[in-house]
C-alpha cells in the first residue's frame, strides 16, 4: 500500500496576551535570544502577572508582592 502525502500544516503564531501583542523571540544559530520586544518590558509584564514560587515562603512575601507606583512624566 502506498502512503499518502501529509498535507504540510500551516505555520499558526501562538495566542498571546493582549500586552504582548507582536511579541516575537528567536533563538540564532550561536544560541543567542532573538526578541523584538524590550527586556524590561517582558520584565514588567512577568512581574505583574505570574507569581513566583520560589518567593512564596519569605516572610516579607506580601510587601514584595504589592506593586510599585511609577512616576509618569
Amino acid at each position: 500500500m502506498a502512503k499518502k502525502a501529509s498535507k504540510p500544516r500551516k505555520q499558526s503564531k501562538p495566542r498571546v496576551h493582549r500586552e504582548l501583542e507582536g511579541f516575537e523571540i528567536s533563538v540564532d544559530q550561536f544560541g543567542e535570544i532573538k526578541s523584538n520586544m524590550n527586556i524590561e518590558k517582558i520584565n514588567e509584564f512577568l512581574n505583574e502577572k505570574v507569581e513566583d514560587k520560589k518567593l512564596q515562603e519569605r516572610p516579607d512575601y506580601e510587601e514584595i508582592r504589592k506593586p510599585k507606583k511609577t512616576k509618569k512624566k
